[in-house]
């Protein structure tokens, strides 16, 4: 289980080639995990149960949010959506876990936070999700 007191260190972790940015919990993940597409760096907990990926990645084509999300070919059974002309969000439960995506558009990038943690423990995750999606920037 995840206390709040896991929660208390963050840190905010920037991307300096898009100048993406977003706050992570540094004592919930204490891991790196490997490069994502584009720029960025994914997080993991020491247990491996939770991950979160800060990335851009290039939208040439200057797709907006929707078209940019058809096109990624989100798996059905969506619980959550929500588009707007400069972000979508969306959000369900795969294998026992949640699965949560905010994506931000501008210049020339699309600025993403990509966090999966278990479905258990949802409203412990609760607050950290939306510190970490709010805090998303591309400045």
């Amino acid at each position: 289980m995840l206390s709040d007191a896991n929660a208390d260190g963050w840190t905010s972790y920037r991307i300096p080639e898009t100048r993406t940015s977003a706050d992570v919990p540094v004592s919930v993940f204490t891991e790196m995990a490997g490069k994502p597409d584009g720029y960025g760096q994914q997080f993991r907990t020491s247990d491996g149960r939770a991950d979160l990926t800060v990335q851009a990645v290039s939208n040439r084509e200057g797709l907006p949010p929707a078209e940019f999300l058809a096109r990624k070919e989100p798996p059905s059974g969506i619980i959550y959506k929500r588009i707007t002309p400069r972000f979508f969000v969306v959000s369900s439960i795969k294998r026992d876990k949640i699965w949560y995506n905010r994506c931000n558009f501008s210049r020339g990038y699309v600025h993403c936070v990509l966090i999966n943690y278990p479905a258990a423990e949802k409203r412990q995750w609760d607050r950290i999700v939306t510190r970490i999606s709010h805090s998303l920037r591309a400045d």
